[in-house]
This record gives C-alpha cells, structure tokens and sequence, in this order.
C-alpha cells in the first residue's frame, strides 16, 4: 500500500477532529453537500489515480533507466540508500543517503511549486487543477478535493529529476510525502505558526491566501511545503484579510464528475467559437479567464469580502441529504476495495469496478442538486445492484446476509427517492433561485 493510501485514515480522522472543533466553536467550517462533493471528487482522483501513476512512475522509470546523466558522463549516482542502519555495534548513520534523500525531497518540492505555478498560469493545466479550487469552503475536506486527471502532464515538470539519475522509487517515496503534508494546511483552525515556520514552511495562513478568490490574493503562495520558493520567486503574499473562497466563476454544482470535467468543456466550447488559429491556440494555452476582445476581453475577478458573496446552496429534502449521505458511505468501501487490489484485478473488473464507484458518486452529486437525471440514473444503478446480488445469491458468490442486505438496501432506497419525487421537477437555475432568495432573507 502506498503512503498516501495509507494515510487515508489519518486523513479521516483528522477531519473528524476538525469537524468535533468547529462544533464546539459553533464555527461553520463545513456543509453537508460541499463536503460530500469534496470527499467524492477526491475518490474519484484516487480511482483514477489507478491508471495515471502507472503514467507518471512509468515515464519516470524509462527515463532513469535510458537516459539519467549517469550514463552519459562521469558524475556520481544520486544516493538513494539507507540512512539509519542497525547492526550489532549501533546505529550508523549513512550520510552520504542522507544528503541524498534530503536533497531529493527538496528540488521535488521545487519541481511541484513550478508545476502549481503553471497549473494556474495555462489554462489547460488549470483544467485539471481547478477541481481541486472550486469549493467554496476552506477546511480538510477540500483538501482531499483533487485531480482525477491532471496527473496524465504533470510527469513533464518532474522528468528533469529522472535524467539527474534519481530513482523512481526515491522520488515516488518524497512526491507521496510532499502530497501528504499539504493536507494539514487545508484548515481555519490553526491561525498563525510560530515566526521561523511561517518564514520557511507552507502554512494554513499562506494557504488560505492561496485559496483565496479576493484578486489580490489570486496566483500566489503556490507551495507545497517550502515557502521559500514563492519568496524568491516573486508570488508570495501574506494573509491579512478574510480570504473568501472559490474561483472566479463558481462552478455551482456538487457534482464530482462536472466539478472534474467541467473547465475542458469550456475550452473545447471557446476553441469552437474562436475566430482564429492564434485565439484558438490562446484558449488552451492562455492564462484561464482569457477571452478575446470581441468576446469582452479576459474575464477579471471582482473585489469580494465574506460578507458580499452568496455561496452556493441547493434546497433539497432533508431525507435526500441523508440518502447522499449514504450512498456516499456505502460507495467508499468498493472504492478502497478497488484501490487496495488494482494490481491482482484483471482490466476489465477493475474498469468496471471504477465505473460503478463513479456513477454512484456522481448520482450522489446529482441528488443533492435534485437534477431530473439523478432520479433516472440513480433508479437505474440501483436496479443493476439489485440484479447483481440476486445474481450473487444464484450462483451462492456472496453471503446470504451481504446479497440480502443488498437488496433490502436497494428497496429502500427506490422507496425514498420515489417519496421525494418532486424535488427532482426544478431545473438547476431554478433551484438556484430559491436558494439565493432563502439566503437573501437571513
């Protein structure tokens, strides 16, 4: 199991830890339908983070192994041993790994600050980034709110580390770490750090600043873990006012899949209605927000506080959060099942299996909208689970109480979706109003 699946329950716990805070502080920190958008897109990322490792640590490997620097001239191999080793005289400290690993770690860093930096400064790489902003919350929630497909180019800003001659494994093992911290920063509990922390390392008020949809806060504090590179490079900001939180153009949906999907379409749509092969060219890689100038030009962010933005909301029935709710649950197991046995899985079981747990999630996301096609679509997955586990009981594949359950589940469900029909019949725009006008009148 690698790191970051590993730290899973860690993750989970933390958030339960957050969550148990802002509680007690009557602080609103998360919403049900945000939270629930956040944790499936971050599934979803996982699940396709199946097929785009093997991309990533695949082109990492060819590399080392046909054209590291090693191989062409005489400069030594970058350390990749042990460093502490026990034998029976003590510890030994191999210091030549360690300078190794903690240089590794390092220009790792450097390499995920440029490639951050231009996730956001081109807008096909910020196509696949912008999934990972587009919560309008602030919290450890929406920090598992990540790509499902931005890993297929981001082995472009980490190759260069390969033909230095570092090994797969080292960077894979330091690329983990680094994705692992940055999860703690993702929080509004934790204020300020002690001056010297606040100096070198990524925090939770640099990051906030980065998450931050205020234009003076837009493209800064790109970091992962050290700082000190947007010092240096000209994109560091310090918090001072309340970041509000977002992108430039809500995304206005809770669905994983849309939230994944959605800044393609808009190129692939502006590339159509472009005039020219050079705004065509600027469509994909312009700055995001780029537009010509018959179209009104680049689109320019506003001046926001907290007390000036209306966050997105859906009103739907209370007995549809808690179907989300769920069916989010009961769609996490198969999902850590998949991630857990992917390499022994054959193709077509494991595609399936990712299937499955993608259209449940974006159901979910659907649901929560109370979109006419969630009802149609969740009906249908619902009665294909019903067919397979009676199928699981035919030919005895499963326990007697798991396809029961199964069923009865399947029952149920059909049964609330049914007496919550009519929150299905609005449009999104229309629900949108009415969410707008209930918290215009607070």
């Amino acid at each position: 199991m690698g790191i970051i699946q590993a730290s899973i329950p860690l993750f989970f716990l933390l958030i339960a830890a957050e969550l148990l805070f802002t509680r007690l502080g009557r602080r609103a920190f998360y919403r049900l339908n945000d939270s629930i958008s956040d944790l499936s897109a971050g599934t979803l990322s996982q699940i396709a983070g199946i097929f785009t490792k093997l991309l990533l640590i695949g082109v990492f490997a060819w590399i080392y192994e046909h054209a590291r620097l090693q191989r062409w001239v005489g400069v030594p191999a970058w350390p990749d041993g042990i460093m502490l080793r026990r034998d029976s005289s003590g510890v030994t400290i191999d210091w030549a790994a360690v300078v190794g690993w903690s240089s590794a770690f390092v220009v790792v860093d450097l390499a995920y600050y440029w490639f951050h930096r231009v996730s956001h400064e081109v807008n096909l790489f910020w196509a696949g980034h912008v999934v990972h902003h587009s919560s309008e919350e602030y919290n450890l929630a929406v920090a598992l709110r990540q790509s499902a497909v931005g890993g297929l180019i981001g082995w472009i800003f980490y190759a260069p580390l390969a033909l230095l001659g570092m090994s797969w494994e080292q960077f894979a093992v330091c690329y983990a770490i680094n994705l692992v911290y940055q999860f703690w920063i993702h929080t509004r509990a934790i204020s300020r750090l002690p001056a010297w922390a606040e100096a070198v390392l990524n925090t939770p008020s640099h990051h906030r600043v980065h998450h931050g949809v205020n234009p003076e806060y837009q493209d800064r504090n790109y970091a992962g873990v050290f700082i000190v590179w947007d010092r240096w490079f000209g994109t560091f900001i310090a918090e001072r006012d309340e970041p509000v939180y977002g992108i430039t153009t809500p995304l206005r949906s809770w669905n994983p899949l849309w939230a994944q999907l959605h800044q393609y379409v808009a190129i692939a749509r502006n590339v159509r209605r472009a005039a020219s092969w050079r705004d065509r060219w600027r469509c994909v890689f312009g700055a995001p927000g780029w537009r010509s100038a018959s179209e009104g030009g680049p689109v320019v962010g506003l001046p926001v506080t907290p007390h000036t933005v209306i966050k997105f909301d859906t009103a739907v029935p209370s007995a549809l959060s808690r179907y989300a709710l769920v069916h989010f649950a009961l769609a996490i197991p198969p999902a850590l099942w998949l991630l857990t046995a992917a390499d022994r899985l054959p193709a077509l079981q494991l595609g399936a299996g990712a299937f499955y747990v993608a259209l449940a999630l974006t159901n979910v996301g659907g649901v929560l909208e109370g979109r006419r096609w969630a009802f149609a679509a969740e009906q249908a997955r619902l009665g294909a689970l019903a067919a397979a586990s009676i199928g699981w009981l035919v030919r005895n594949e499963a326990p007697l109480w798991i396809g029961g359950a199964s069923l009865c589940c399947c029952a149920v469900s059909v049964f609330v979706l049914w007496s919550n029909r009519a929150a299905f019949t609005l449009s999104s725009d229309e629900r949108m109003d009415v969410a707008h006008r209930e918290l215009a009148g607070r």
